[in-house]
C-alpha cells in the first residue's frame, strides 16, 4: 500500500481530517471508551501511533454516543478491522466504586463529569458496530477490560462467572496485554489475508479443537468447558490456576476452552519488547494534548498527571494477588534506554506548556527500572515462587543505581527545575537493596519527592498479607525508621502516604483493628489513602473472593461480601477515633 504522506499532529477523528491527508478511508477504526488524549500513557494513543508508524491509516472514535450512529459512522468502515477498547481502565471499575456507588468524577472525560462511557463498554461497542455495519464489521478487541475477560471469569458486578467476553462481544479477535506486536501483526495479516491463528498474545473463536502449531511451547493445555466452571468452584479454581500459570510469554503454553459449542483458543502470550522496540515507542511524534475535536467539550484531568510523565518500564515482578498486572503487563521488567527516555524529556522542553516540571519518571512501580532476573529471561518466571514474595528471591539482583543515573541526567536538563519520582516505590526492594537502597531514598527524599512518598503497604496482619502475596509488616517498620532517620538528617516537609485496603479475603474486623494499633503506635498516625478491595478479573484475590478458600491451601477463609462490612472494615481507620 502506498505510505503515508505525513505525520498528522493528531490521528484524524473526523472525515476532514481524513480528507485532509488524502485518504479514501482508514484501514483501522479505534473506538475507544476515554476522550483521546494523544499521550504515550493512552493505550489507543499507542496503538494508534504503532499501527501508523507501520504504514497504516487509522481513525479514533472516542466516547462514541451509543444511542444513535453519528458518532460511529463518522469515518466509514475501516478496511482491515475496528479495534475496540473500554479505555484505560475497566469500565465497570470505571463508573462504580468498590461500594457499588456510581462515580460522579471521570478525569479521562472531558469536562470530568462521568457520563460518556458505558458500562461494559467492550461489549455494547461491539454491538453499536455491528448495528450499523451488519457483518462487514471485522472486530478486534483489546485494553484492559477485554484482556481481564479474555477466559470464564467470576464477574462481580454481576456475581456469576461469565464467559469470554470475545464470545459476548460476537467480536472476531481479542489481544490481550500490552498488544503492540500483535496488532501490528493482525494488521499485516489482514492487509495480505492471511490466517491470523498463529499470531501471539491473541484470543480467537474456533469451530474446532485447534490443530497443533509447532511455535507454541507443547503440547496445548485444554482447560474445562465454560459449562462446568461456571457451576463447580473447584472447576473454577483448577481453571484459573493454569491460565495464570500460562501467562508467562517463555514457558505459557497454548490453551483452549469449551464455551458453547465452539472454543476460545488462546495463543501464548507475546514476548516481552526489548528495549529498543519499546524506545521507538515511547519516542513517536505524541502531541500530549487532548485532539481539539473533543477539547471544546472541556478540559481532560488526567492530562495534569500525564502530559509530562516519562514511562521508564512496563510490567512488575511483585505479583500482588490483587493487582492484575500479572496477566496484562506481566512479571517480567522490560526497560526502556537511558537514552531514549532523556530525548522524550527534550521534547518536552519544546513544548508550549512546559514550565521545567517532570511530574513522573516510572512505570507500575517506580523503583523496578532497569532489574531483572536473567533466568526468568531465558527460561520463564518461576512456577513455585514469587520474585518479591515471601522475599526478594536471591537472584534478582536488586541495585538503584540505574534509575538514580537516570533521574541525576533528567535533572541535569537545561530547562528542567525539577524530577519527581510520582509512582508508588517497593520499600522492600529499597531494604533489599544493602548496597545502593539508602543512598537512594536519600536521594529521592532531598531532590525528586514533592512532599509525599507513596508506599503501599496494604496491611500489617500476616494472614492478610500473606493471601495478598505482601511482603510482612516487620519490613515496614523497618522502612519506616530508615525514612525517618533520613528525613531528621535531611529535613524539610516530606511525609509517608500509606495506601491501605480493607476488606481483602481473609481479613476480619479484628485484623483492621491491629492495624489501627500499628498505625497509631508506629505511623503515628491514621493512613487517610484506605480502599475497599474490588474483585476484578483475572486475580487470585477475586478467586478467593468467589471461592472462600485460600487457592494454595484450600482452606476456607473468611470473606466480607456485605456492604454494610466492607465499610465497617474501612471506618476502623477513617472514621472518628475510637475509645
Amino acid at each position: 500500500m502506498s505510505s503515508i504522506p505525513q505525520t498528522p499532529p493528531f490521528i484524524p477523528t473526523t472525515r476532514k481530517e481524513i480528507s485532509d491527508l488524502g485518504w479514501d478511508a482508514p484501514d483501522v477504526i479505534l473506538v475507544t471508551g476515554d476522550t483521546y488524549v494523544d499521550s504515550p500513557h493512552m493505550g489507543v494513543a499507542v496503538v494508534g501511533r504503532v499501527l501508523m508508524d507501520e504504514g497504516f491509516r487509522v481513525g479514533i472514535i472516542a466516547q462514541p454516543d451509543v444511542q444513535g450512529g453519528g458518532d460511529i459512522t463518522r469515518l466509514g468502515s475501516p478496511k482491515l478491522f475496528w479495534g475496540v477498547t473500554a479505555g484505560a481502565v475497566d469500565s465497570l471499575v470505571a463508573n462504580y466504586t468498590a461500594s457499588g456507588k456510581r462515580r460522579k468524577r471521570d478525569d479521562l472525560t472531558p469536562g470530568g463529569v462521568n457520563s460518556q462511557r458505558p458500562d461494559r463498554a467492550v461489549i455494547i461497542y461491539s454491538n453499536l458496530i455491528r448495528r450499523y455495519f451488519k457483518n462487514h464489521a471485522f472486530i478486534v478487541l483489546g485494553g484492559i477490560e477485554a484482556s481481564l475477560r479474555r477466559i470464564s471469569h467470576y464477574d462481580a458486578w454481576s456475581n456469576k462467572v461469565r464467559r469470554s467476553i470475545l464470545f459476548d462481544a460476537k467480536a472476531d479477535v481479542l489481544v490481550y496485554g500490552m498488544g503492540e506486536s500483535s496488532v501490528v501483526a493482525l494488521a499485516q495479516k489482514r492487509r495480505e489475508d492471511l490466517p491470523i491463528t498463529g499470531i501471539r498474545g491473541i484470543c480467537y473463536i474456533s469451530r474446532d479443537v485447534p490443530s497443533p502449531d509447532s511455535q507454541f511451547p507443547s503440547p496445548d493445555l485444554v482447560l474445562p468447558p465454560h459449562n462446568d466452571v461456571s457451576k463447580d468452584q473447584d472447576q473454577f479454581t483448577s481453571m484459573f490456576k493454569a491460565f495464570y500459570e500460562n501467562a508467562d510469554p517463555v514457558s505459557g503454553r497454548r490453551l483452549y476452552q469449551k464455551q458453547d459449542t465452539r472454543y476460545l483458543v488462546q495463543n501464548s502470550p507475546a514476548l516481552p519488547l526489548p528495549p529498543n522496540a519499546l524506545d521507538r515507542i515511547y519516542e513517536l511524534p505524541y502531541a500530549r494534548d487532548i485532539h481539539p475535536f473533543y477539547g471544546e467539550k472541556g478540559k481532560v484531568l488526567a492530562l495534569d498527571t500525564i502530559r509530562f510523565s516519562l514511562t521508564t518500564h512496563r510490567g512488575c515482578y511483585g505479583e500482588c494477588r490483587f493487582c492484575a498486572i500479572t496477566v496484562h503487563q506481566g512479571r517480567h521488567v522490560s526497560s526502556r534506554s537511558e537514552g531514549s527516555i532523556l530525548r522524550e524529556a527534550v521534547r518536552f522542553l519544546k513544548h508550549p506548556r512546559f514550565k521545567g516540571i517532570i511530574s513522573n519518571v516510572g512505570g507500575a512501580t517506580s523503583n523496578m527500572y532497569g532489574i531483572e532476573c536473567r533466568l526468568k529471561k531465558k527460561q520463564g518466571a518461576c512456577k513455585d515462587r514469587g520474585c518479591l514474595f515471601p522475599e526478594p528471591c536471591k537472584h534478582l539482583p536488586v541495585h538503584h543505581g540505574r534509575q538514580m543515573h537516570l533521574l541525576k541526567a533528567l535533572s541535569q536538563l537545561d530547562g528542567v527545575r525539577k524530577v519527581f519520582v510520582g509512582s508508588g516505590i517497593r520499600y522492600d526492594l529499597i531494604l533489599h537493596d544493602r548496597k545502593m537502597g539508602r543512598h537512594y531514598l536519600g536521594e529521592i527524599l532531598r531532590h525528586h519527592v514533592s512532599g509525599q512518598l507513596k508506599i503501599a503497604p496494604e496491611h500489617v496482619s500476616g494472614a492478610v498479607l500473606n493471601l495478598m502475596g505482601k511482603p510482612g509488616g516487620q519490613g515496614l517498620e523497618n522502612f519506616v525508621g530508615l525514612f525517618n532517620g533520613l528525613k531528621r538528617k535531611i529535613g524539610g516537609n516530606v511525609f509517608l502516604t500509606y495506601y491501605l485496603m480493607a476488606a481483602h479475603p481473609g481479613c476480619t474486623i479484628d485484623h483492621m483493628q491491629a492495624l489501627r494499633k500499628f498505625a497509631t503506635k508506629t505511623l503515628h498516625l491514621l493512613p487517610e489513602q484506605v480502599q475497599i478491595f474490588t474483585p476484578t478479573p483475572a486475580t487470585y484475590s477475586t478467586l478467593m473472593y468467589y471461592t472462600n478458600r485460600d487457592p494454595f491451601t484450600g482452606q476456607k477463609i473468611f470473606v466480607e461480601k456485605k456492604l454494610k462490612g466492607k465499610e465497617a472494615q474501612k471506618q476502623i481507620i477513617t472514621g472518628q477515633r475510637h475509645r
